[in-house]
């Protein structure tokens, strides 16, 4: 890996803040926000106490997604936007367990927003959301990665599974 100047790190860090806003965000934040707020009853109107099972799987999904992302921009010195990827092939952190950690984490922050807004339009989002991801890591991104890294991505996919670690 090289050193970055400060000048390409700031770009990188400026980057990375963008495109997680823009991926992540739109898909865990502005959808669920609109699907929630479109049944009129209020984001926050559920009383129910159950509910608050959901917020442990929000915080761990979103610590996890956050992780991946300062690990793309640190160790693969590029952003999660397929536009601008990392140049080295990231296999630290949650990466060492599953090679899909980023759409493990949104789908685990959708369903603790299902939970905890009792919303069947954001359960479904969830689902929807899982299947467009493995098509897209399937057809687009696991060619794209064997292609650009070679014997080296080769390894890592035949050792960490894609969805489930593999002990």
């Amino acid at each position: 890996m090289v050193a970055l100047d400060w000048v390409t790190t700031l770009m990188l860090l400026l980057r990375s803040i963008f495109f997680t806003f823009l991926l992540p965000g739109t898909v865990t934040l502005l959808i669920p926000y609109w699907l929630v707020s479109s049944r009129g009853t209020g984001v926050f109107s559920s009383r129910r106490p159950l509910r608050y099972l959901g917020l442990p799987l929000i915080v761990i999904g979103a610590a996890g997604l956050l992780w991946c992302i300062w690990e793309f921009f640190s160790e693969g010195q590029g952003t999660i936007a397929p536009v601008d990827p990392p140049k080295y092939l990231v296999i630290r952190g949650l990466y060492k367990y599953v090679r899909n950690p980023m759409y493990v984490a949104v789908v685990t922050i959708l369903l603790g927003q299902a939970i905890f807004f009792m919303s069947l339009p954001v359960l479904i989002e969830a689902g929807v959301f899982t299947v467009l991801a493995n098509l897209f890591v399937a057809f687009y991104e696991e060619p794209f990665l064997r292609r650009r890294f070679g014997e080296s991505y080769e390894r890592y996919s035949q050792t960490v599974g894609r969805w489930i670690p593999r002990y």
